[in-house]
């Protein structure tokens, strides 16, 4: 045991108590072996062992044991002089980054055993005792937050965060672009509303409700990036701020007049009142369409004929949002999808409702739907939506997602549960009628849609 022990570094520090003693143990890592707990010391009152830790852990995460020298003073001040020495020992060996591992190795931390479901799947084992999102009985909801700073006051920055209690970490872990540690000190203070020093650029929330049905995970347990989409403006000001060689805004108020009923809406059962695409819904669907086509363009002229697992960028604006089977496409494929947005939006710029012509198009306008509620608060100044009529039926997305699909099988393709059906000889599949989802077939036209001039070409 000892040779496969021997090139070890400590990860965390941990301390357990009996009625006579307590005891401060090191959990190591080796090159060429498990994990391990080994014994750093005992002493007889728990306040000291947790002190112990606490000293140990913050020498760990800086690499520094000057940080603690006051700390470790007054400690080994109050402590007999066994623990005291190994203590001191404890210190050093944390901050070198390594682990004299023999022969205090008390037993080896084995990991989990995975189900079969978790291997097949790539599964890493989660925290001891935490439940999986299938084991919780409540609904889980997740908050996400974006906050951007501008440091106006360097000084001030650091001087708040010092009266919080914080401590810059090491010259010799920070790099040249943040020699003071800003990062630091504005993580310390941004539970304020006002964090001192700064101005606001952005504060945004992300919220969803978790479901395992629809493959999500706690993200402990994930085995996926958790990602946060939030509202890129600027994207929106851009697309506005058009040139004046370059064609207006589509005239909505016109292209969309809502039609009046002869019983103007006073019967409830009137079967001449149904549901209408307001000027209003059709200007936010556009204008998610453009950016979406937008950020499509851009993703796959970054992406080119790479995989999506393969890329080093961590989040992508549109391709990541597509079902898993996509994510092996190569760059003529991804500058379709990006067509199919502007095919989408084009319909909309004619006064047409936009009906999905193929599987690439249905998944187009699912994202557009999703994206067009943000775009509602977030509008330039000089933006003309507020001008245009009012309708009861304005933003009715869920209007939108009943009228405008044929159906909503391409969602399905984001379930674990429904692996294998985008192939029509899949027996769900075939009992379904689902027909082929697989990404080759996205373009095909659907039999009962108008065709798409193959001449168009790209917009980008």
């Amino acid at each position: 045991m000892a040779s496969s022990l021997s090139a070890a570094r400590a990860i965390d520090f941990l301390c357990e108590h009996t009625p006579s003693k307590s005891r401060v143990m090191a959990l190591l890592a080796h090159e060429d072996g498990p994990s391990s707990l080994t014994a750093v010391l005992t002493c007889k009152e728990p306040d000291h062992a947790y002190e112990a830790v606490g000293i140990l852990r913050r020498v760990l995460a800086r690499r520094d044991a000057t940080t603690v020298e006051d700390e470790l003073k007054a400690l080994t001040a109050v402590m007999a002089d066994a623990p005291a020495s190994s203590l001191r020992q404890a210190v050093v060996q944390a901050a070198s980054g390594t682990w004299r591992a023999d022969p205090s190795v008390l037993f080896v931390v084995s990991e989990p055993d995975l189900t079969e479901d978790e291997t097949a799947n790539g599964a890493r084992p989660g925290p001891v005792a935490h439940p999986k999102l299938k084991d919780l009985s409540g609904k889980v909801v997740r908050i996400t937050h974006l906050h951007e700073f501008h440091i106006t006051d360097e000084d001030a920055l650091l001087r708040a965060a010092v009266d919080r209690g914080w401590e810059p970490l090491p010259a010799s872990e920070l790099g040249d672009d943040d020699p003071r540690d800003l990062i630091g000190a504005v993580m310390t203070l941004t539970e304020d509303p006002d964090v001192a020093g700064t101005e606001t650029l952005e504060d945004q929330s992300s919220a969803e409700l978790l479901c395992p049905e629809n493959g999500d995970e706690l993200a402990d347990w994930s085995t996926r990036p958790v990602i946060a989409r939030f509202t890129h403006g600027w994207r929106l000001r851009e697309r506005r701020a058009r040139p004046t060689t370059e064609p207006r805004p589509p005239n909505f108020a016109v292209l969309f007049a809502a039609q009046a009923c002869p019983c103007k809406g006073e019967d409830e059962d009137c079967e001449e009142c149904g549901w209408q695409l307001t000027p209003r819904t059709a200007d936010l669907l556009h204008t998610a369409l453009i950016v979406l086509a937008d950020q499509a363009y851009d993703d796959a002229e970054r992406l080119g004929d790479q995989f999506l697992s393969d890329a080093d960028n961590a989040t992508w604006e549109v391709f990541d949002r597509l079902p898993p089977l996509t994510w092996t496409a190569d760059h003529r494929w991804r500058r379709r999808m990006a067509r199919a947005f502007d095919d989408l939006a084009g319909d909309l710029a004619k006064g047409n409702w936009p009906y999905p012509s193929c599987t690439a198009e249905e998944m187009a306008l699912h994202l557009a739907i999703e994206d067009a509620p943000m775009y509602l608060e977030d509008r330039p100044e000089e933006d003309d939506h507020d001008s245009l009529p009012q309708h009861d039926d304005d933003y009715s997305w869920d209007g939108c997602s009943d009228l405008l699909f044929q159906d909503h099988d391409v969602l399905m393709l984001f379930h674990t549960k429904f692996n294998g059906i985008e192939d029509p000889e899949d027996p769900t599949n075939q009992s379904l009628g689902i027909g082929d989802l697989r990404e080759a077939a996205w373009f095909t036209p659907f039999d009962n849609r108008g065709l798409r001039d193959p001449r168009r070409g790209f917009r980008r």
